[in-house]
């Protein structure tokens, strides 16, 4: 038909403007982004405010990169080699630099690796890969809400499984087990926890293998925080202990570097047994509708990951982990909460017996509160599906971590209605609060 003819029809079809979003961009949801932006934050004006609520380790300039981090990138921007397209999935030499770098992940060679722009979209990439619409995969609750945003997009279907916080946040695999049928795609692990810090033992990680061999599922191993575990705790990679089950882990420069803005992330394929062969081509599809991550950064990582030196990871985690310490030892005899020591990566998470505080029926208005009368953010349990607890973030400087922990203290001092209760002929009677 004429160019004419076609522009005819449709001036007929459209009589004003009426330009609707997309099905994808509709269901999309950060709900982090939606909670925060929804909590009335109102800071007391006579205190300074303290946000520990974000996760990112370079908000407060206590923590920065190594040198040789930054030299490394230097001299990729000076020789001007790298300001053109790379490979979608990454360079040869990148590649090569990540599976050296991941020796402890068990052989790892180039042809399993793909760079991506941050772990968010390592992440993106696996499920993408995976999971169809109509399909689901199982998540953990609580758990990083984005694992929902990026599946919902797709149309697949989330559903979580349960982290016990009496257990070290250890997975109830009865309640995962109840969870899987034949459209269950993957299940996501991720080890150590955001938001609860814990990390798993071997003994546990051989029951999530056992069952995911069990169901013939693959695993999404979210192990961006492998290397952030305390002294006394050891991170074990998923896949060193597989026989059988297939992994994509997700993982990146972003949090043990402190450059979660280079948005630099990469997925290594571990599959013993050849399942992942039509997987492995998936990505290397997936990965061509961004062209592949950064090329400056890309060229910086074999020296980034050979030359940072140890001393510098060992000086950020133990910082983190004087902190997590501090913050327990400051809140652990606070009346109505209950923090969880963590194990590793950059959070705690705190239980809050809301029966004491009656005046607030949802976490979220307790953290509302806690805003408005001492100026110290949290994030409230609501981000992780989790509600009846909040997350605080264990980056802050070590004055102001402290300062935080004293307010949250007075706050919950302020608040506490005693719940009294008496044993009345054999049996627990409830009394009014006080």
């Amino acid at each position: 038909m004429p160019a004419n003819g076609t522009s005819e029809i449709l001036k007929s079809k459209r009589s004003s403007w009426n330009v609707q979003i997309s099905e994808f961009a509709r269901s999309t949801r950060n709900l982090i982004r939606e909670v925060v932006e929804g909590v009335k934050l109102e800071p007391n004006p006579e205190k300074p405010m303290i946000p520990l609520s974000i996760g990112d380790p370079t908000t407060f300039g206590n923590l920065k990169a190594a040198k040789e981090t930054i030299e490394a990138v230097r001299k990729s921007i000076e020789n001007r080699k790298h300001d053109g397209y790379g490979p979608a999935v990454g360079s040869e030499e990148a590649r090569r630099a990540v599976a050296k770098y991941s020796f402890h992940q068990g052989h790892v060679s180039p042809n399993d690796v793909i760079l991506c722009s941050g772990c968010s979209t390592s992440l993106d990439m696996a499920i993408c890969a995976l999971a169809d619409r109509g399909q689901n995969i199982l998540i953990p609750r609580p758990g990083f809400s984005l694992y929902q945003t990026l599946a919902v997009s797709y149309g697949v279907e989330v559903r979580w499984y349960n982290l016990l916080p009496e257990r070290q946040w250890e997975i109830d695999l009865e309640q995962l087990e109840s969870l899987i049928d034949e459209d269950t795609a993957a299940v996501i692990v991720n080890n150590p926890n955001n938001p609860c810090g814990s990390v798993y033992t071997r003994e546990h990680l051989k029951k999530i293998l056992d069952l995911a061999e069990k169901y013939y599922l693959p695993i999404i191993a979210d192990e961006i925080y492998e290397h952030f575990t305390f002294p006394g705790t050891q991170h074990t990679a998923l896949s060193t202990l597989s026989e059988n089950v297939p992994i994509l882990s997700c993982g990146g420069l972003t949090k043990r570097f402190l450059v979660p803005g280079w948005r630099m992330g990469w997925i290594i394929v571990h599959d013993r047994n050849n399942v992942f062969a039509e997987v492995r081509k998936g990505l290397a599809k997936l990965a061509t509708r961004s062209l592949g991550p950064n090329t400056i950064i890309q060229a910086s990582l074999p020296v980034i990951l050979e030359k940072t030196p140890q001393s510098f990871f060992k000086s950020t985690t133990n910082f983190i982990y004087r902190n997590a310490v501090l913050a327990y030892d400051l809140l652990k005899d606070v009346r109505g909460i209950k923090p969880i020591m963590p194990n590793g990566a950059m959070y705690m998470m705190v239980g809050i017996d809301t029966d004491n505080f009656p005046e607030y029926p949802t976490e979220m208005l307790f953290v509302q509160d806690l805003v408005r009368e001492q100026s110290v953010f949290c994030l409230p349990g609501t981000c992780f599906f989790y509600p009846n607890y909040f997350r605080i973030v264990l980056t802050v400087p070590e004055d102001l971590l402290r300062e935080a922990c004293i307010r949250i203290a007075d706050f919950c001092e302020n608040h506490y209605k005693l719940d009294k209760r008496v044993i009345e002929n054999g049996g627990l009677q409830a009394v009014d609060l006080q």
